[in-house]
């Protein structure tokens, strides 16, 4: 995939568009370390739908809340399965389930996820992850992500998605600009959720500067620079920058990454989405020197 820098206005990111690919309990839970409280929510889309008590979410669809049950790192609260699909979720999870279901109808968990939501007849109320210490991510195997005010909820759950596919350590976002952990985002990240972190900050250049001070190369994905040769960093720990949808990197995000550098790519496409951007500059990073 072939992009040509030339062609595209600087600060217009690889991954400019946006296209889109019960009871609570009796006392409210304490949120995780690093985590603001989140206002009572419930589903995004399809009409009115129940909330959830602060620092909890309603997860649903068969692949997240399979991944959730699997998670030890998970507080499990309320989860609800429909007849056809309590068999299913018990065949998935291996041991058993670690929480008692209770049967009800898909109405029920539709009035909790809203009509529009793909929820394959489970939802599972549980707390939010804690989310690690920056010190703690720098510790894991694999690139870090970063997400200069990306929004759409379904776009990092597929970058969360990818990440988890590619050996990711964890996917990096600005607190005040993306969206909260919710049953659509682990939707679309289908598991992956459960398995790379998703730290919020409140600074995202500090917060690179911080990731160089541990000796990773930032290299933030955009025009105006060269192209991203993965197999050039096979002796250096990196971390990628990915701009918000339409808007690219902000200057000063730009400023603070130690390269710029796009995606190669043929034909008349100038920019992709970027949950896919970030798909393709992964599997770069992966590819083995020469090939």
């Amino acid at each position: 995939m072939n992009m040509r820098p030339s062609r595209r206005r600087p600060g217009r990111p690889v991954g400019a568009s946006d296209s889109q690919p019960s009871a609570a309990p009796a006392t409210p839970p304490t949120p995780p370390r690093g985590r603001r409280p989140a206002p009572e929510r419930g589903a995004e889309r399809g009409g009115r739908a129940e909330v959830a008590p602060r620092g909890t979410c309603w997860l649903y669809g068969t692949h997240a809340v399979v991944a959730a049950l699997s998670n030890p790192r998970r507080r499990l609260r309320q989860l609800l399965v429909t007849g056809e699909a309590q068999a299913t979720l018990e065949a998935r999870v291996e041991g058993g389930l670690p929480i008692q279901p209770q049967r009800v109808d898909r109405a029920r968990i539709d009035a909790i996820c809203g009509r529009d939501a793909v929820h394959q007849g489970v939802a599972l109320l549980a707390d939010l992850l804690e989310v690690p210490a920056l010190e703690d991510i720098v510790e894991r195997p694999g690139p870090v992500l970063l997400l200069d005010q990306v929004t759409d909820p379904r776009n990092i759950g597929a970058i969360l998605r990818s990440a988890a596919a590619f050996g990711a350590a964890a996917v990096i976002v600005q607190d005040r600009n993306a969206p909260e952990e919710t049953g659509a985002l682990a939707k679309a990240a289908s598991g992956a959720l459960e398995v790379v972190p998703l730290v919020r900050v409140v600074n995202l250049s500090r917060t690179i500067d911080a990731l160089k001070s541990h000796g990773m190369w930032t290299v933030g994905l955009d025009a105006g620079g060269g192209i991203l040769d993965g197999a050039s960093f096979r002796q250096r720990r990196v971390a990628l920058v990915l701009g918000a949808e339409g808007a690219g990197l902000r200057r000063l995000t730009r400023e603070h990454c130690d390269e710029i550098a796009g995606l190669a790519m043929s034909g008349d496409m100038e920019s992709l989405n970027v949950s896919n951007a970030a798909a393709v500059a992964l599997y770069e990073m992966s590819r083995p020197r020469g090939e």
